[in-house]
C-alpha cells in the first residue's frame, strides 16, 4: 500500500495499531529473495508498522532489529520513510569447501550427511542413523540416536536436541556435530571425562537433529524452500486455538504445516522427550516458554513450571561464561515473550503438547560467525550441553504397569499444585517428571484403571517411584484386564462414527499395516507387520478385516458402549 500523504499515513498507522495491539502476528511466507536489514533506533511509528504488516522482526543484541524483507516491503519501508542498512540478500550459498570435513569446519548438507553416515558406521554399537522423511527439495532430514542399546527400548529418559531450524544459523549445527564426535569417541574410554559419557550414553537416549531445514541450509537462507519461518510454523496456542495434548488423543495439527514441521511433528510425537533444545543465532541468551504472550505483548508469560524453566536455562547459560555473564540478560536467560513475543515456535509446541521441557537456545550474535571461531564457540558450549543432558534426571521417575498382567501402562501422572501433566511412555510404562527439591504427590491415571495417589514423595535430586494400576473390575468377575478396543482411539469404551469409519477403511483396502505415526497405530494396505494386529482382526488374525469383523464394530458402535469381556469373540462385550 501507498499513502498520498503524511496525513492519510499516520491515520492508517494508528488504525493498525489499535487493531492490532495486544496481538503478536504470525510470520507470513517470503518465496524468493529476502532482504536482510538491520533498523537502528526505530522510532515507535516504525515498530507498530512493522508489527501490524506481519514483517519478520529479530530485536539484536546492540538495540539494532533484524528485519528479513521481500523487495515489496522493503519498498513499503521506503515509504515509510524508515532508516535501515542491507546486510545481504537471501537465498546466498555459503561458500563451503566441499572436500572439507571433520571438526571446526562449516558443512553443507552432503557433507554433514557423509560424516553423519561414517559416524553411525564406525559406532554401530551405539549409533543409528535415521531419515525423519524429506523435506520440500527432497533432503532427508537426518537424526542421529545415541544410546547403549539403540534397538531396544529402555527405562529411561529421552533428549532431543534440534539445530539449524532457521537455515542461516550455523553454530548449532556446527556444535551438533562436535557433541556426536564427543560422545561416540569418548564412549568406553578410561578418563574421567570418557567415564562420564559412557554412563550419560547408558543411561539415557539422546537424539540429535542437526539440521531440520536442510534446503534453508543449503540454499543459505532463513527460511525453508517455500519461503516459511519453520519456528513460526508449528501449532499456535493464540492463533489455532487452545490445543489438548497427545495423551488424551487430540489431533496432532499438522495438516496443512510445511513439510519440515510435519515431520518434526510426527516424529516427536512418536517418541517421550523429557528434555529438549533448540539452537539458533543471532544472540547469546537461553529463552524458555512461553515464547506467546499471556495478553501483553513482548511481557513476561509463565508456565506451570516456571522455576523449574529457570533452572534448567541456568543448567546451561552457567556453563557458557559469554552467556552467563551477559550484560542484557540476567544470567543469560530469557522467557520468551519477555524478551519479545512469538508465535507458531517448537518450545511452545513442545511444552504444551508434549509435556517435553524444551528451549530455545541462541549461541552467537552473528548467524554465521568466521570458521576460525568455531572452536571457541564449541568450548564455550561443550559443558552446557553435557550438563544440560544430565540434567534431565532430577525429580521422579519410574515404571507403570499393569497390577494384574505387569504389561507397561500408557499412563498421566499428574503432580499436585503444578497444573501440567506428564505420561509414561507406552512402550515400557517409563515417566520421567522433571522437578526441583521439594515434597510432592503424585497422581497416576489410565483408561481402564482405578486411579492411585502416592504423597510424601520426597526429591532432593532424582527419586524412582514404580507404580501399578490396578484395572477396573479386575478385583471382581475374574475376565482380567479392563482393555481398550484399539479401534476406541480416544479411550472412552465408546466405539464412535469416525472410529468405526476407520474400521471400514481397513475393510475397503487390501488389507493393513503397523504405521506408529497414525491415529491409531495402523494404516491401509498391506505392510509392516510388527505390533499385535488390530482388535477387530480376530477371525482370523490375517491381517485384513473381513465383512463379519466390520460388523462387530458396527454391533459396537450402536451398543452406546462396549467392555472388555472374556466370553466375547474378540474379548469385548457390547454395552458399558
Amino acid at each position: 500500500m501507498k499513502f498520498r500523504s503524511p496525513l492519510m499515513f499516520a491515520l492508517a498507522l494508528a488504525a493498525t495499531a489499535v487493531l492490532n495491539s495486544g496481538v503478536a502476528h504470525a510470520v507470513k511466507a517470503r518465496p524468493g529473495v529476502v532482504a536482510v536489514l538491520e533498523i537502528s533506533a526505530a522510532s515507535e511509528p516504525v515498530l507498530a508498522y512493522l508489527r501490524a504488516n506481519d514483517y519478520d522482526v529479530e530485536p539484536m543484541s546492540n538495540g539494532m532489529l533484524r528485519v528479513y524483507a521481500t523487495p515489496e516491503e522493503v519498498l513499503q519501508l521506503d515509504v515509510l520513510g524508515a532508516a535501515y542498512a542491507v546486510v545481504e540478500y537471501q537465498p546466498n550459498p555459503p561458500k563451503v569447501n566441499p572436500e572439507a570435513k571433520g571438526l571446526g569446519v562449516y558443512h553443507n548438507y552432503t557433507t554433514l550427511s557423509n560424516e553423519l553416515n561414517a559416524y553411525a558406521a564406525a559406532h554401530a554399537d551405539i549409533a543409528r542413523l535415521t531419515s525423519l522423511g524429506n523435506s520440500v527439495q527432497g533432503r532427508a532430514v537426518h537424526a542421529l540416536l545415541i544410546t547403549d542399546n539403540p534397538d531396544v527400548e529402555e527405562d529411561e529418559p529421552e533428549i532431543r536436541y534440534v539445530a539449524n531450524i532457521h537455515g542461516d544459523e550455523m553454530i548449532g549445527l556446527e556444535n551438533s556435530v562436535y557433541l556426536i564426535d564427543l560422545l561416540l569417541n569418548g564412549y568406553g574410554q578410561s578418563t574421567a571425562e570418557g567415564q562420564r559419557i559412557t554412563t550419560m550414553v547408558d543411561s539415557t537416549e539422546i537424539w540429535i537433529v542437526p539440521t531440520i531445514n536442510p534446503d534453508g541450509l543449503a540454499l543459505g537462507m532463513r527460511y525453508n524452500a517455500n519461503g516459511h519461518d519453520l519456528n513460526r510454523n508449528f501449532p499456535s496456542w493464540s492463533y489455532d486455538g487452545p490445543y489438548g495434548n497427545v495423551f488424551d488423543g487430540d489431533p496432532l495439527g499438522d495438516t496443512g504445516r510445511q513439510t519440515e514441521t510435519r515431520l518434526m511433528m510426527q516424529w516427536s510425537a512418536a517418541h517421550s522427550f523429557t528434555l529438549s533444545a533448540n539452537f539458533h543465532g543471532g544472540e547469546v541468551v537461553v529463552n524458555y516458554p512461553y515464547d506467546e504472550d499471556c495478553g501483553v505483548l513482548n511481557a513476561y508469560c509463565a508456565t506451570p513450571d516456571d522455576a523449574l524453566m529457570i533452572s534448567l536455562s541456568e543448567v546451561y547459560a552457567i556453563h557458557n561464561t559469554p552467556m552467563w555473564n551477559s550484560t542484557r540478560f540476567f544470567h543469560g536467560i530469557s522467557n520468551g515473550s519477555d524478551w519479545y513475543t512469538i508465535t507458531g515456535g517448537l518450545q511452545d509446541w513442545s511444552y504444551r503438547y508434549l509435556s517435553d521441557n524444551d528451549v530455545t537456545i541462541e549461541l552467537s550474535s552473528s548467524k554465521r560467525p568466521a570458521e576460525s571461531t568455531l572452536p571457541t564457540f564449541w568450548a564455550n558450549n561443550k559443558e552446557s550441553l553435557l550438563s544440560y543432558i544430565e540434567y534431565a534426571n532430577i525429580g521422579i521417575r519410574g515404571v507403570v504397569t499393569d497390577a494384574v498382567s505387569g504389561a507397561p501402562v500408557y499412563a498421566r501422572v499428574e503432580v499436585a499444585g503444578i497444573s501440567h501433566p506428564v505420561y509414561t511412555d507406552p512402550d515400557v510404562g517409563d515417566y520421567h517428571r522433571m522437578l526441583l527439591a521439594g515434597v510432592y504427590a503424585l497422581t497416576f491415571t489410565a483408561p481402564g484403571y482405578l486411579s492411585q495417589t502416592v504423597s510424601g514423595i520426597v526429591v532432593t535430586g532424582l527419586t524412582r517411584t514404580d507404580v501399578e494400576l490396578v484395572p477396573e473390575g479386575a478385583e471382581g468377575e475374574g475376565e482380567g484386564e479392563a482393555r481398550i478396543h484399539t479401534a476406541d482411539r480416544n479411550g472412552d469404551y465408546v466405539i464412535n462414527l469416525s472410529e468405526l469409519l476407520r474400521v471400514i477403511q481397513f475393510f475397503n483396502s487390501s488389507g493393513y499395516h503397523c504405521q506408529a505415526l497414525t491415529e491409531d497405530g495402523f494404516a491401509p494396505d498391506a505392510g509392516a507387520q510388527d505390533c499385535a494386529p488390530h482388535d477387530s482382526d480376530y477371525n482370523a488374525q490375517d491381517w485384513s478385516i473381513s465383512l463379519s469383523e466390520v460388523l462387530r464394530a458396527v454391533q459396537l458402535f450402536n451398543s452406546g458402549g462396549y467392555h472388555a469381556c472374556a466370553g466375547g469373540e474378540d474379548g469385548f462385550c457390547p454395552g458399558p
